[in-house]
């Protein structure tokens, strides 16, 4: 998929590779590589999966491998949780006090 130059995107960079990793951290983390994920803007028409050129929000110029086309957050805060509510009405009781008094 051929990304025109000026998108939104998300790469992938390698930090450090296996063997740039230190030696005192544990066996199954220094087995792979140190990655860093960077969205910017894309510098240059690129394919998907090609290494690429980005501008970040900070005017930094990153080369890395283009992963994502106009990125997404994906975290958020969680399932409801019914309990909240009656903690909401304790402290409302605690600090306004019963409606009924």
């Amino acid at each position: 998929m051929l990304v025109a130059k000026g998108k939104y995107v998300r790469i992938r960079k390698h930090l450090l590779l296996p063997e740039e990793r230190l030696e005192n951290i544990p066996d199954c983390t220094r087995k792979v590589p140190l990655k860093a994920w960077i969205r910017g803007v894309l510098l240059e028409e690129s394919e998907l999966y090609e290494e690429t050129k980005i501008v970040t929000a900070t005017g930094r110029v990153v080369e890395g491998t283009l992963k994502e086309v106009s990125p997404t957050y994906k975290h958020n805060f969680g399932e409801f949780v019914p309990e909240i509510l009656q903690m909401k009405k304790s402290i409302q009781k605690e600090f306004w006090g019963d409606d009924d008094e």
